[in-house]
Order: C-alpha cells, then structure tokens, then sequence
C-alpha cells in the first residue's frame, strides 16, 4: 500500500513536472498526479493477472505436449497441478479482481511467448517439481508456489521487467510499493470463496489520503511565490540560481506542511522532507534543507503562522 511518504514522492514528482512545463495548469497537473497514483494500482493489477496467466498456461502447455509427433506417455497425460492452483482460483472468481482486469483491460494473451518463456522456466525449477508431487494442496500451500514464480521467476525476468518498463514509467520507484501489495494479497486471502477476500487496498485510508495528497499539491503551487519569499529570505547569501531547483521544492513541501496540515507533528513533517533529500537531491542538500527549514520554522513560530493540534502539537 502506498503510505504517507509514498504520496509525498508522488506530490513531488508531479510539482516537479509542474515547475518544468510552460503551461501552468494545477488542475491538469492535479489530474496527472492522481493518474501517476492509480498506475501503481494497475501495475499491482496486471501482476496478479500475469501470475493467473502463467498458471493457465498449463493447459496450453498440455496440448502442445499432446500434439507432439511422437508424445511420451508422460506427454499424453502430463500434471495440470497448477492449472488449478486455490490461491489462483479463488483470485480469478474475486469481484474486485474481474472488476479491476475489466477497468484496467489487461490482456497479457497478447503476448503469448512472455507467459510460455516464463511457464517454461518455471518447469525446469526443483521448486515447481515438488509443488507437483504434493498430495494435497490447500489454499495456503497453493500459495508457496505462487510466491516463488513471483519472487524468484517474474522479478528476475528481463523481459518481464521490461515489459513494466514501457508500461509504467515509474515502475523503479513504485515497484516496492507493488511487491508489498502482492505481499499483502498473498497473507490475506484465507477462504477458498472468493467473496471473502479482499485485494489490497492503494491506501490505509484512501478518502484521508487522496485528500491529503491533493492538498499538499494544489496548497504548495497555490503558495508558491509566498513560500518562495519565505525561503528567500534566509537564504540571501545564496545566488538563487545555486539552490537546486529540488531542494527548493522540497523546502515549500515542508513549508506547506507546517502551515496547512495541523494534524501532522512538525518533527514528521521536518524529517520526512529531510530523508526525501537523501533520494531526490544532490549530497549536500539534506543539511542545507534542514538548515534553512529550521530558519523558517522559527520565523512561523514567532508569527503563530504554525496551528497544530491533538498528537501534532509543536514541541518547544
């Protein structure tokens, strides 16, 4: 699930891209930023649809055995197991599941050669032959092998990497959030009825944090020239055009934060921004941001410019 640090990274990202454009359009950009959050939903999507496929796969693997020119007696009877895998069943009769491949069109038929290379290489593994000589298989236990084409097959694949590559552009960045929901996915779904289970959710609490994600962009572009003066003032040693352009975005971020979102502590709202800059900016912003943040973050004291209540009071 995407958390509150994730939907920072996402806000960031899009004010970025904002900066970069000549046409300044929040809502347009607002728009694209909840686009940029919803692919991480897909991409979580079209991964569980690929692990189906590849399970379905058996049955085509079957029939070209079967038609074989001289087909083993192995060949003409081969283990379909994993054709009916419960973890892989139940996923394809859950309703949030068919809704979402609808909603999202995904089709990996269309590539037929991907899903047989991967059904392929799975074939060959010891892992895949012990799942077979299995006796019984519960729902738990059908999900071993799941977890182990996932882990140890889909996301060693070239291929299939980059495949997710040319679909999702952030697919670098928002692949751990993916494997934490197909993670997630795995652990939950308990009953064989596939009304019982649930997929994994883009959030905790997706009401709160779409609002907050949304907030946090339109409230920084609104207040850009306001924060842009905030940190003008205390950097006027510094030629502007030597503060990178991230560095800057990450302090309004914060800025942002402090003034317009009482609910969340200041020390989150500091630290956040500050382990940010450890990924997104150069080596020597992190105490430069932090530096300047804690100017301002004075200056807003002194002017009761800061409102926080509950567990975000500010701490002298």
């Amino acid at each position: 699930m995407l958390n509150r640090r994730h939907l920072r990274i996402k806000a960031l990202q899009n004010i970025f891209a904002w900066h970069m454009t000549e046409k300044k359009d929040v809502v347009s950009s607002q728009k694209t930023l909840m686009q940029s959050i919803d692919s991480v939903y897909e991409m979580y999507i079209r991964m569980l649809a690929l692990l189906v496929d590849v399970t379905e796969y058996t049955a085509n693997d079957a029939i070209e055995r079967a038609n074989k020119h001289l087909p083993t007696a192995e060949d003409l009877s081969p283990n379909q197991k994993l054709l009916h895998n419960k973890f892989a069943v139940t996923l394809k009769q859950n309703p949030e599941y068919t809704a979402a491949i609808n909603k999202y069109q995904v089709n990996w038929h269309a590539d037929p050669e991907l899903v047989k290379s991967i059904f392929i290489k799975l074939k060959d593994t010891k892992e895949y032959a012990a799942y077979l000589a299995e006796e019984e298989e519960t729902l738990e236990s059908s999900k071993e092998i799941i977890k182990f084409i996932f882990r140890k097959i889909l996301l060693k694949n070239l291929n299939i990497v980059q495949a997710f590559e040319d679909k999702f552009i952030n697919w670098s960045v928002d692949r751990e959030v993916m494997q934490g929901m197909i993670a997630k996915t795995l652990k939950n779904f308990t009953s064989e009825d596939p009304f019982q289970n649930k997929l994994t959710p883009i959030s905790a609490d997706w009401v709160e944090d779409s609002k907050f994600v949304k907030d946090l962009f339109a409230y920084t572009l609104k207040n850009d020239n306001t924060y842009q003066e905030l940190i003008a003032e205390r950097t006027k040693n510094w030629e502007s055009e030597r503060i990178a352009l991230m560095d800057t975005i990450l302090m309004k971020m914060a800025i942002c934060e402090l003034m317009n979102f009482p609910s969340i502590p200041v020390k989150v709202t500091i630290n956040e921004y500050l382990e940010l800059s450890k990924d997104y900016s150069t080596p020597k912003s992190n105490s430069f941001i932090n530096g300047i943040l804690d100017k301002i973050l004075n200056d807003l004291k002194r002017t009761n410019s800061i409102k926080k209540i509950g567990r975000g009071l500010i701490e002298d």
